[in-house]
């Protein structure tokens, strides 16, 4: 996750966070009772840290498990907390995967220097 260190986060701000497009985070809030930011006097939403890891949640949900938004609603109210691990998690794991490529990528690039085959194309 990213590190979220300020108390609250305007709408372009979150899409880009999570990487889902406004238009998706203004469907899910009127979907979803657990999205509710708070409003400026000029209807400006600002969403807290906690608005977004359960943003996070429900596109994991949507888009990585394909589950349907009722469902989705149902998983919430009883797998929350685990849900939230499990994306900890998933996280965790795709930075390391992120983190071998890079290797390999410089050990590939090394050994192009060095004239060695490497045997990972």
């Amino acid at each position: 996750m990213n590190d979220l260190s300020k108390k609250y986060y305007k709408i372009k701000e979150v899409s880009e966070i999570v990487g889902v497009p406004q238009t998706t985070l203004r469907f899910w809030e009127k979907e979803f009772d657990e999205i509710q930011p708070r409003r400026s006097e000029h209807n400006q939403r600002y969403f807290t840290p906690e608005d977004i890891e359960t943003i996070r949640i429900i596109k994991f949900l949507i888009k990585d498990k394909g589950m349907k938004i009722g469902s989705v609603k149902e998983y919430l109210k009883h797998n929350k907390k685990n849900i939230s691990r499990r994306l900890e998690i998933v996280d965790k794991l795709t930075r390391v995967r992120e983190d071998l490529r890079g290797m390999l990528h410089s050990l590939n690039l090394r050994a192009k220097v060095l004239g060695i085959e490497s045997e990972d194309k």
